[in-house]
């Protein structure tokens, strides 16, 4: 039972739109409302990779079991050696280190690329992603109070950050 990781290809993108919507319907790890077609899910991954980003998914028994990438932070030029990475993994296969696997290969990447620094956005609510980023290093460098709004309620957003060396 070895868990390989590799570049995305576009027949993973059903297995990606299906950890992508369970989170916009069941979480708050996406600030989003409304579940994304097989077409937008294929178009945003697209567009990452064509602007030279990597996409990576897990792989385990020949099934995507989780994905990740990173892309812009923000959209002016002196923001290019920053990133702002994700990382997800099916709920069914939570547990078994893929979010590990992904997230050293996605700073692995980011070292190769020559970047300086890695953002993570999370949801306050997800100590679990918190927790997983102080592994890797990341550091809270601050929290912005009331920035979204899902499930009835004001969420907010945590961002993390680590320097690449």
């Amino acid at each position: 039972m070895e868990i390989s990781i590799r570049p995305y290809k576009e027949t993973d993108a059903q297995a990606i739109l299906e950890v992508i919507n369970f989170n916009i319907l069941n979480s708050t790890a996406l600030y989003d409302y409304n579940i994304r077609t097989l077409e937008q899910q294929t178009d945003i991954l697209k567009e990452k990779i064509d602007k030279n980003f990597p996409v990576i998914v897990a792989v385990l028994n020949e099934k995507v079991v989780g994905f990740g990438y990173y892309s812009e932070f923000r959209f002016r030029e002196a923001y290019k050696y920053t990133v702002e990475h994700s990382v997800y993994v099916n709920k069914d296969f939570q547990g078994m280190k893929i979010g590990h696997l992904l997230m050293e290969k996605l700073i692995q990447l980011a070292k190769k690329q020559k970047l300086h620094t890695m953002i993570a956005v999370i949801d306050s609510e997800n100590e679990n992603s918190v927790k997983f980023h102080e592994k890797y290093g990341f550091k809270t460098v601050g929290i912005i109070k009331e920035s979204g709004y899902k499930f009835d309620r004001w969420l907010d957003s945590v961002f993390m950050q680590l320097i690449l060396k």
